[in-house]
C-alpha cells in the first residue's frame, strides 16, 4: 500500500485565486481530492495542473464532492457563498456523512460561523473555522496562518493536513473566536495598506526616489510585510490582485458590523472602509489592494 493509500479524501470547495494555491499543495502532498468550484472553468484548469502525486476528481456540486470525503475545506468569498455552499440544498452540511470534519477556510462573519457550526453539529460533523492570513503568495509557499475556532480534538485530526498549506496553526477558542481574530486582523492590514497609499502618494507628489521610499520606511519603525510588499507595487503600478480590493472592503464591512454588535466605536475604521468603497465603485475592486494607491492619485495610471 502507498502513501498516498493511508491519506483522507479531501474535498475541496472553492478554487479561486487563495483555493486553487491551497488545494495544489494537498495535491502535490499525496491527498485525494474531490475539487468542486462555482465556475465549472476552475475546477477544469484545476485539473489539468494537478499532479500526478494523487488523484483528482472535479465535481457538479458540493453534494457531490463530499461524497466519499473524510475531510472537507471550504474556501468561497462571503457569508452569502458560505450559507449556499454549507446550508443550501445541496450543500456539505445535508449530504457529507456523520464524522467528515468540516474545515472553513472563508473569511465568515461570527454569526454565520456559528450558524453553520450548530447546523453541522445536528448532524454529527464537527466543524472548524479556520481563516488564514497572507494572501496569494503565502498560499503558495504553504505560508499560511490558520486561525481556528471550534472543537480541539477535530483540528487535531485534521492538523496534518493542515500543515502541508500552513506555517501555523493557532485554537483561539470556539466557533467564531478565528472569524472575530480574522476580522481584527484584515482590519488592521487594510488600515495600513490605506495608509501606506496616503502615504507614497504625497511622496511620489514630493519627488522622492521610490527606492529610497521603500527602503526607509521597511526600515524603520513602520517597517513590515505590508510596506515591504504593496510599497513597490504601488510605486511599479503593479495591481495585479494578490488580495483583491473588493475582499478587503468586504472584511472591513464585515468588522464594522461585529464593533457595532459589541458596542464599541471604529471610527477608523469606518473611514477606511468608505475609502475602499469608493474604489470599489469606481472599478478597482477586482485588483489588489495597492489599487487604493489608483483611488488616492484621482485613478491615474501613469
Amino acid at each position: 500500500m502507498s502513501e498516498t493509500d493511508n491519506r483522507p479524501v479531501v474535498a475541496f470547495l472553492g478554487l479561486g485565486a487563495m483555493g486553487a494555491e491551497m488545494a495544489g499543495n494537498l495535491n502535490r502532498a499525496g491527498y485525494p481530492l474531490r475539487v468542486w468550484n462555482r465556475s465549472p472553468e476552475r475546477s477544469k484548469a484545476f485539473m489539468a495542473s494537478a499532479s500526478p502525486a494523487a488523484p483528482v476528481n472535479a465535481c457538479a456540486s458540493p453534494a457531490e464532492a463530499v461524497t466519499g470525503a473524510a475531510v472537507v475545506i471550504s474556501m468561497v468569498a462571503d457569508d452569502h457563498a458560505t450559507r449556499e455552499v454549507m446550508l443550501g440544498e445541496a450543500g456539505v452540511v445535508a449530504h457529507a456523512a456523520p464524522g467528515t470534519v468540516i474545515v472553513d477556510s472563508s473569511t465568515n462573519t461570527p454569526a454565520m460561523v456559528r450558524t453553520v457550526a450548530e447546523a453541522a453539529a445536528a448532524r454529527g460533523i464537527p466543524y472548524l473555522e479556520a481563516p488564514v492570513s497572507g494572501s496569494i503568495l503565502q498560499a503558495r509557499g504553504a505560508e499560511l496562518v490558520f486561525m481556528v475556532g471550534g472543537d480541539p480534538q477535530a483540528l487535531e485530526s485534521v492538523r496534518a493536513i493542515l500543515e502541508r498549506m500552513g506555517r501555523s496553526i493557532h485554537h483561539l477558542g470556539p466557533s467564531g473566536a478565528g472569524a472575530t481574530m480574522k476580522l481584527v486582523n484584515n482590519m488592521l492590514s487594510g488600515t495600513m495598506s490605506a495608509a501606506l497609499a496616503e502615504t507614497v502618494a504625497v511622496a511620489q507628489a514630493a519627488g522622492l526616489d521610490p527606492a529610497q521610499v521603500h527602503t526607509l520606511l521597511t526600515e524603520g519603525a513602520a517597517g513590515s510585510r505590508l510596506t515591504r510588499t504593496k510599497i513597490p507595487k504601488m510605486t511599479g503600478h503593479d495591481f495585479a490582485p494578490q488580495f483583491r480590493l473588493a475582499l478587503m472592503e468586504k472584511d472591513l464591512r464585515y468588522f464594522l458590523a461585529l464593533a457595532e454588535q459589541l458596542d464599541r466605536p471604529a471610527p477608523i475604521a469606518a473611514l477606511v472602509r468608505s475609502q475602499y468603497q469608493a474604489a470599489r465603485k469606481a472599478s478597482l475592486g477586482d485588483l489588489d489592494v495597492a489599487a487604493l494607491f489608483l483611488h488616492v492619485t484621482g485613478g491615474r495610471q501613469s
